[in-house]
């Protein structure tokens, strides 16, 4: 698979396309797809998946928005659906201000645009003019095709990334993988924390996680951690510590992996988040602490017995 930053790095004939943000890569954004690379390669044609960073919603309202997925995990969450191209523009204001007809002479241009797949609610171009309708209309003097995928749902209504963005920021982290189709995930670098886990038996590996994902809301957790091609069980703390640090202002994402005795300092460590345990508590000793730990230790490792 194939990642570029820009159209003008692209050049390709009689693409099959979709365009989207598809933070997440859910359930919903599956159907769209799995069904434009099948379809695509029946045809002998590239797939190709045009996203956008930072959300265009952040860029256009100044609210800053958390995603599900970086634009690295989403290429390779891409990738693995069999996607051939993956392009991943940087959204800025005059992007937006471009009318649908020119940002599809672009794409024209640079694809050989042959079919567009987009969601049922799909728009793009200055004002969200471009709606399919209107896509469809510029289809025909260009010369591609359009084809409108519809919604996926479940008992809960259509899967959106908005309404997966709020489980996760609640804590609800295994209805959030319900609607994703896997564990939701964070990842980064094991860094140096203040060893006091060590100091009392419980020895946590400190994350140093991207600042624009969205963050479990603090709590104790039940996830995997991957070191690697190995995995491991984990009791993880997403919080402030306040039993130690009340002063702290930015959560704090350590995990103690069960059965495990190595330095992992400046290796990569992703957490796949499976239940929330409980809240993050304030204990009045260490002693009290130490047989919470335990208890979350004996939990998590109950839960994902059932869960391998």
């Amino acid at each position: 698979m194939r990642h570029y930053q820009t159209l003008e790095e692209v050049s390709l004939q009689n693409a099959w396309l979709t365009i989207g943000v598809y933070d997440g890569i859910h359930r919903g954004h599956r159907e769209i797809i799995k069904k434009l690379v099948r379809d695509a390669h029946a045809n002998h044609a590239p797939a190709v998946v045009l996203t956008f960073h930072p959300h265009p919603a952040s860029v256009l309202t100044g609210r800053k928005i958390q995603c599900l997925t970086t634009p690295d995990e989403r290429t390779e969450l891409l990738g693995s659906l069999g996607v051939d191209v993956v392009i991943t523009q940087r959204f800025t204001r005059d992007l937006s201000t471009a009318t649908a007809h020119e940002y599809m002479t672009r794409l024209k241009a640079s694809l050989g645009l042959y079919h567009l797949l987009i969601g049922y609610d799909f728009a793009l171009g200055k004002g969200r003019e471009g709606n399919a309708p209107r896509l469809t209309e510029i289809g025909k003097e260009l010369g591609y095709s359009v084809e409108i995928v519809p919604a996926v749902g479940d008992e809960s209504g259509v899967i959106s990334s908005t309404a997966i963005r709020k489980l996760v920021s609640t804590g609800s982290v295994a209805e959030a993988s319900k609607l994703l189709g896997y564990p939701y995930s964070m990842g980064g670098m094991v860094i140096h924390g203040a060893g006091r886990g060590r100091k009392i038996n419980f020895p946590t590996a400190n994350i140093d996680y991207p600042q624009n994902k969205v963050i479990p809301t603090h709590g104790i957790y039940a996830c995997w951690a991957m070191l690697g091609d190995e995995r491991f069980m984990a009791a993880t703390n997403i919080g402030l510590n306040p039993t130690f640090t009340p002063e702290r202002t930015t959560p704090s994402l350590e995990a103690y992996l069960l059965d495990f005795d190595r330095d992992i300092y400046d290796q990569y460590l992703k957490l796949e988040f499976v239940a929330r345990l409980r809240d993050e508590i304030r204990y009045t000793s260490v002693d009290a602490l130490i047989n919470q730990i335990h208890d979350d230790v004996n939990q998590t490792r109950a839960i994902l017995s059932r869960h391998r």
